[in-house]
């Protein structure tokens, strides 16, 4: 498989402001596998540690601040030959291991010279206990499912992406590409970007092996529920976790604490939020008042939605069987579009630095799906998970603010095009997002 991080991971490499890497990213998102291969393709060898595997590897760290110590007692104990600069040292299941990830500061203040890459899950919630953390000496990256693009690379259909990569113009795509790419959306819809379920279908075309991949993975995150330090935590947790298909079910998507459980109220359940928020297994999207800069500014703390990590789970945990796919737009449509609202945002969350927002009014009651930040620019979203292309929203989103809206942005089942100042973005584009705003701007000022 093809995983576009690989680009950053070189950058990383070759930077001479490199740090030891923190790789950030829920459980089976491809964090090991990613970091061998890039060992395996850009170094000599790889010296990989697993503390959950050889927990006895953690006593190097516990007892001395000595780089050079706790290295040779990793070569002696492990057999792995470590070179400055050839080597890529891999420390895995770091997260519940603060004395790993404090050590990082003096390979950064001592040694530079070593390679180092730190993975675990749950990392999220290991890095926001305040426990001594290496503020400013490590880098960081966050590995997210596999995008469209990446799912298209692994079922083998290059053709495809170079397509894609090379649309210039905002004209409409050819029938020869839109059908192909249409079905294709819809089969990662089914699977999501899971690299284990999009193995079992691009490699297998095993339906069955690919639902149970999303139902093993579904299980392992909630055994990790279970981890939270407050064990009181762990049923509201798998409530709340259990909830987000019904909140997404509903036409107003806003998160309600009623729908987890009658009479719950927002404070019983905050803890158990956040911590399905910094393990990243949910993203927390919170309502802007006004696309003002900084976005932060304009968030109303007290109304958000929340969205699975993945389209493929968030599919399997509603219990929506994969021959769904088969029927028309039925997929984009299903429970209100709720699928094709989680896609446009995984999709947005891996091209913009600040995560997105959403707009709403009550009365007479209008909603922009998202709000997104590109430079110092916010571009109204619509999500249409249809050919259909009344956006009222989006119109009126531009009467109340129409020095701030440059572009509207829509995604939906129709063809490309810019039709005044709304740009219209066949879902299967969401990749190309940020590329194709910056051609609609253009195209404006030409």
């Amino acid at each position: 498989m093809e995983r576009l991080i690989l680009n950053k991971l070189l950058e990383w490499k070759t930077s001479p402001y490199r740090k030891p890497l923190i790789l950030k990213g829920v459980r089976q998102v491809g964090k090991t596998w990613i970091l061998k291969e890039f060992g395996r393709r850009y170094y000599e060898n790889i010296a990989y540690f697993n503390f959950d595997e050889n927990e006895e590897y953690k006593q190097f760290f516990e007892t001395t601040k000595d780089v050079d110590r706790i290295l040779q007692n990793l070569m002696l104990a492990s057999g792995y030959k470590i070179l400055p600069e050839k080597t890529l040292i891999i420390f895995d299941e770091v997260q519940d291991c603060p004395k790993v990830i404090n050590a990082m500061k003096y390979f950064y203040e001592n040694a530079p010279q070593y390679h180092i890459a730190c993975a675990g899950s749950l990392l999220g919630i290991a890095l926001a206990k305040p426990s001594s953390f290496p503020v400013g000496k490590v880098n960081f990256m966050q590995i997210d499912p596999m995008t469209f693009t990446e799912f298209l690379l692994a079922n083998g259909d290059e053709n495809l992406v170079k397509y894609l990569e090379s649309v210039d113009t905002l004209d409409p795509i050819p029938d020869a590409f839109f059908n192909p790419l249409y079905e294709k959306l819809k089969m990662y819809y089914v699977t999501g970007g899971m690299p284990e379920s999009v193995k079992m279908w691009t490699e297998a075309r095993d339906v069955s092996a690919m639902q149970e991949a999303l139902s093993d993975i579904i299980g392992a995150y909630e055994r990790d529920f279970a981890k939270h330090p407050n064990l009181t935590e762990f049923p509201k947790i798998s409530m709340i976790w259990k909830s987000v298909p019904s909140q997404l079910a509903r036409e107003n998507k806003k998160f309600i604490y009623k729908v987890v459980k009658e009479g719950a109220r927002a404070r019983e359940y905050e803890d158990a939020l956040q911590w399905l928020v910094d393990s990243r297994l949910v993203h927390k999207i919170y309502r802007s008042s006004a696309p003002g800069l900084p976005i932060a500014a304009y968030d109303d703390l007290s109304a958000f939605k929340l969205y699975l990590v993945d389209v493929g789970l968030l599919r399997r945990l509603a219990q929506l069987a994969p021959t769904a796919f088969g029927e028309g737009n039925r997929l984009f449509t299903e429970f209100k579009g709720a699928l094709t609202e989680n896609y446009v945002l995984q999709t947005l969350i891996t091209q913009f630095e600040v995560l997105p927002r959403y707009w709403s009014q009550n009365n007479p009651p209008y909603e922009v799906d998202f709000l997104i930040q590109r430079d110092n620019d916010i571009f109204p979203v619509e999500v249409k998970s249809e050919a259909n292309l009344a956006s009222k929203s989006l119109r009126k989103f531009k009467e109340l603010f129409p020095d701030k809206v440059k572009l509207r942005v829509r995604f939906s089942l129709d063809n490309l095009k810019l039709d005044d100042d709304v740009l219209n973005i066949p879902l299967f584009m969401a990749d190309q997002t940020d590329r194709l705003i910056g051609l609609a701007l253009e195209t404006q000022n030409g």
